[in-house]
């Protein structure tokens, strides 16, 4: 589980659950605004001068100001703009107001200080991916603070685009890389949370015939993925590209040397975004370690937890 002091700054549109995420009253805006909570609502509209109108529940608005939309420095209008339609935090300037003044950029600032001094590398917390681009996954990690989950860590087996992995405005987890404290920056990986290469193949057995994704091709074979942390090889064959679905038969399973051999039964069409499998949701990871203990081919490890 997420830091308890820790969870009043969720990603925005995960806090449905969060006792003080809910205002539908003035009473309940000004005990907010004397408490210094965070709480959420949906923008519902953004006017010509960029102001955001949130929609608070029981009839009840406010409006976030342009000045007062997200924390940091020369903040686009594009990044305004594009919060209509989904749910933003906030906490309240001003609850007496005709129009109750909020705003999202002390949220921010409140839980960027928290997050910076609560976490550390390993820890896991739970992310809303916000959009995508072919380096990687940007995502929501607390408040609408945004990170990068570089596309090399969100999966073992490779991938061409974050697209193949997520879409925008889904729920993911992800571990604290690093901190950047100069530049008050958290980076992410995903890849960790997914299985070893052990826990991934004792789902299957050789003999087995079961769907993949081919996921690389080359003149010597190619790479079917059987689950986002683990691939085999499959013998070359004509027609094969990247993205196609296709049945295979396992041939064997090898530990010592981390291989997976596989025989291509059919190809099935082309392969949609399935939803990700965690084993890891939660807590603190202290070291990673992908190989099995037995191999002496390879090592793929991380280590979070380092002496100084």
């Amino acid at each position: 589980m997420i830091h308890i002091e820790l969870r009043r700054y969720l990603p925005e549109g995960l806090r449905a659950g969060v006792r003080e995420s809910a205002v539908s009253t003035r009473e309940a805006l000004r005990r907010a605004a004397e408490t210094g909570k965070i709480l959420e609502g949906r923008a519902v509209r953004c006017d010509a001068e960029k102001n955001i109108l949130v929609e608070l529940g029981g009839g009840l608005r406010g409006v976030i100001p342009r000045a007062e939309a997200a924390a940091g420095e020369n903040v686009r209008d594009i990044a305004v703009i594009t919060l209509v339609g989904k749910q933003v935090c906030f906490k309240v300037l001003d609850a007496l107001a005709p129009l109750p003044v909020l705003s999202r950029r002390l949220a921010q600032q409140e839980a960027r200080d928290a997050l910076m001094g609560g976490l550390r590398p390993g820890d896991v917390i739970p992310v809303r991916v916000t959009h995508l681009e072919p380096f990687g996954a940007f995502v929501d990690m607390g408040c609408g603070l945004a990170s990068l989950i570089g596309i090399e860590n969100i999966s073992v087996s490779r991938i061409s685009h974050p697209a193949e992995r997520f879409c925008p405005g889904q729920q993911a987890y992800a571990a604290v890389l690093s901190i950047d404290e100069e530049l008050g920056r958290v980076n992410l990986t995903h890849r960790e949370l997914l299985g070893t290469w052990e826990e991934n193949a004792a789902r299957f057995e050789p003999g087995d015939t079961v769907e993949g994704i081919v996921r690389g091709v080359e003149e010597y074979g190619s790479f079917i993925e059987l689950a986002p942390n683990l691939s085999g090889l499959t013998e070359r064959r004509e027609g094969l590209e990247e993205g196609d679905r296709v049945s295979v038969f396992i041939k064997s399973i090898i530990p010592e040397r981390m291989k997976v051999k596989l025989t291509v039964v059919e190809k099935l069409g082309r392969a949609e975004p399935t939803p990700v499998d965690y084993f890891i949701c939660g807590g603190h990871i202290s070291r990673w370690r992908y190989s099995p203990e037995c191999c002496n081919t390879k090592l793929v490890e991380r280590v979070f937890d380092r002496a100084d």
